[in-house]
């Protein structure tokens, strides 16, 4: 009897577009990618990407696309629980909800309801309230903080266009972060002319082999990602590094230690912006779905400290965690260019 991962579809063999962008020239960008899948119209993105009874689990082996036009809002203030490098003006925006990687850690599973992607492809319009914002005052702005944006650039081209728009305003820096391996179209771009600003960031999460090999489903190896930081540091673009979340996992002292010295030993310390370290938090409001999705999983039933309306391993020992990585740190990189959330 097959199992049920075998009768599952492939990834986006079912794309969804909502009538209202069926000619924006972007969605026929996206589907020349897609030749084979089935295409679907809808009326609103929600009758797809709230389903009732999915099980998010095997959803996430074949996930469903929807193309859709984000409409309201489109910019927010940045959350508590963000690292905001010391930027009075901290904002961020989801040009896609959902992400193709599944860790299990991830606040994600707890915010949707869903497996399926949505890609709003009215970039357009995030342009337009950044104009309005940096009138104003400067702006510092996240744009890949509910999916990974790069792992996806392949067929949207939104990391291509940020950086379009980011070297055109002085006053705008945007942080792109990624777990992705996939620095070739970056190189790409630049061989085809694009110019890379210095106020636009590449900023990769790193987390020991043993822990993304484990927790981190579906995402490039620790060896794949620092290949790709090592090629990002040098093309001298503006490089970040993220050590966050950090993990109560077994021996954690030796594998983040190993970790650590494996990146500085491919990473001049030289070439990095600043680096960021924080201990595993997430919103109250997350972390009992998150638990109903995967009951099994060590990382989530830990019993975690409610503070602020944040669940974490509590202050006391957020700021051991932080405080360790900080001292194995400052063996490679200046303790100015470390920033942490505690």
């Amino acid at each position: 009897m097959p199992s049920d991962k075998d009768c599952l579809n492939k990834p986006f063999s079912h794309i969804y577009i909502e009538e209202k962008v069926k000619n924006n020239p972007k969605v026929q960008e996206i589907l020349a990618n897609f030749k084979s899948s089935q295409l679907i119209d809808i009326i609103h993105y929600k009758d797809v990407f709230t389903p009732s009874g999915q099980n998010l689990l095997l959803a996430k082996h074949s996930p469903s696309l929807i193309l859709a036009k984000k409409e309201g809002r489109l910019i927010y203030e940045g959350a508590p629980v963000c690292e905001n490098f010391g930027n009075k003006h901290f904002y961020y925006t989801s040009l896609i909800m959902n992400c193709y990687y599944d860790c299990e850690y991830c606040y994600l599973s707890g915010m949707y309801p869903s497996a399926n992607i949505v890609i709003f492809v009215n970039i357009e319009d995030i342009f337009e309230e950044l104009d309005e914002l940096l009138q104003r005052h400067p702006v510092y702005i996240c744009i890949s903080y509910d999916t990974d944006l790069l792992a996806l650039e392949g067929f949207t081209g939104f990391v291509k266009e940020f950086i379009e728009y980011t070297a055109k305003h002085e006053a705008l820096t945007v942080e792109c972060r990624t777990k992705s391996a996939n620095i070739g179209i970056i190189k790409k771009y630049i061989d085809e002319g694009l110019i890379i600003p210095e106020n636009f960031i590449f900023a990769w999460t790193l987390s020991p082999s043993e822990i993304t090999d484990k927790y981190e489903h579906k995402t490039p190896s620790f060896e794949s990602r620092l290949k790709a930081v090592k090629s990002t540091s040098e093309l001298n673009l503006s490089l970040r590094l993220c050590f966050d979340p950090i993990l109560k996992v077994p021996n954690l002292e030796i594998l983040y230690s190993d970790m650590l010295d494996k990146v500085f030993n491919e990473i001049p310390a030289s070439s990095l912006r600043d680096i960021s370290i924080g201990s595993f938090r997430t919103s109250k409001d997350f972390l009992s779905k998150m638990r109903k999705k995967r009951e099994n999983s060590v990382i989530l039933n830990y019993p975690y400290i409610l503070e602020n309306g944040v669940y974490s391993y509590g202050s006391d020992e957020n700021k051991k965690l932080t405080e360790f990585l900080i001292t194995q740190s400052v063996k490679y990189i200046d303790k100015s260019k470390i920033f942490t959330w505690e």
